[in-house]
């Protein structure tokens, strides 16, 4: 018995012995400093340069942007906005390094904003290291590296200023806030932590106000990278409508009777809720700098599922599988009145990627 309580006590402490290095290092990397930070991540952040042919200049037919990326894995593949390599003619990527090579796309998601690139290298790259954008608090410290300006390797300081934003034409998915600079260059370029794991994917910047740029959370991004792998896109469900919910304040204002439930302000020509013969608005009124259209449907449940919230829409359609029946129960001139419904496959809609 002895002999096995030694042996026991010994594990128990070459374990603790070799945790402590790596949480000492883990402590470390959380505290260093942000020039180190900096010089631990940048070799992984590239520039993206793209070549696209404007149709509508004739006098200017080719136009050339400039954003970042962030190498995700040691044989060449890059993640970086769909907006920067979407239309490309022709696309190439500058390493930290300095070497340039080409690219090309092997998956696109409009509604997250992501492209997923790939470059031929002749050796294993330096790649960052993904985090888990769930654990982000308001006021965590974050910086974000990039292009921006076609300035190549720039890192700015800030914190993250708010969660889960929804923002017009992005209704999809919801976002990171920060206050730390993010310029025209920066898209597609990292929002790291103070450990160095990349949070979000810089995506978009406020031209109304000051030191208010957004990004896609990082969980978003990891959680659709094998469909980008192996199909280049996501296959996602889809209904075709588009509304808002209808609240009290709504509802009294505007003094008409409009039942509780998610107002369809857009059905979608072509689309499932449409074949259905849902009807969207028909009427605009601003309510409180808000503009509202009404005189469509008011959707009230899904598959008996009560729905009030853009977010309750959005829960629930998220559980189908193109091809699926699904019923809509919905407020008509009153009356209540039920569609049986096919869901589709979401396409590319016209606000998608739209500046």
């Amino acid at each position: 018995m002895a002999g096995v309580s030694s042996c026991v006590m010994r594990v128990i402490v070459l374990v603790l012995l070799l945790a402590i290095p790596q949480t000492a290092a883990a402590q470390q990397a959380c505290t260093e400093s942000l020039a180190s930070l900096f010089e631990r991540v940048s070799p992984s952040v590239v520039s993206i340069q793209v070549t696209k042919i404007n149709k509508a200049k004739p006098q200017r037919r080719f136009e050339t942007i400039v954003g970042s990326g962030l190498l995700i894995e040691r044989d060449g593949q890059v993640l970086t906005n769909a907006h920067v390599v979407d239309g490309a003619a022709s696309l190439s990527v500058t390493l930290d390094s300095g070497a340039r090579a080409p690219a090309r796309v092997l998956g696109m998601d409009t509604v997250t904003d992501l492209a997923l690139l790939r470059i031929d290298t002749p050796s294993p790259l330096p790649v960052a290291r993904l985090g888990d954008s769930a654990a982000l608090r308001v006021g965590d410290e974050v910086v974000a590296i990039g292009n921006p300006m076609g300035l190549e390797q720039t890192m700015t300081r800030g914190i993250v200023s708010g969660l889960n934003r929804i923002l017009p034409g992005l209704a999809e998915q919801p976002m990171i806030q920060t206050d730390a600079p993010i310029n025209p260059g920066n898209s597609g370029g990292p929002l790291v932590d103070r450990c160095g794991a990349v949070v979000g994917i810089n995506t978009f910047i406020s031209e109304e106000a000051n030191s208010i740029g957004f990004a896609l959370p990082i969980n978003a991004g990891k959680a659709i990278l094998r469909d980008l792998r192996e199909t280049g896109r996501v296959v996602r469900p889809w209904l075709g409508l588009q509304g808002r919910e209808i609240d009290s304040q709504v509802t009294s204002v505007l003094r008409l009777p409009l039942s509780p439930g998610y107002l369809v302000e857009v059905v979608y020509e072509g689309s499932p809720a449409e074949k259905a013969g849902m009807r969207g608005g028909s009427l605009s009124v601003v309510v409180q700098g808000e503009e509202y259209l009404v005189g469509g449907d008011i959707l009230t449940a899904i598959d008996n599922t009560p729905v009030r919230t853009h977010q309750d829409y959005l829960s629930k359609v998220k559980t189908f599988k193109p091809g699926q029946r699904t019923k809509l129960t919905i407020i008509r001139d009153g009356q209540r009145r039920e569609f049986s419904v096919t869901v589709g496959e979401r396409p590319r809609l016209p606000a998608d990627l739209s500046d």
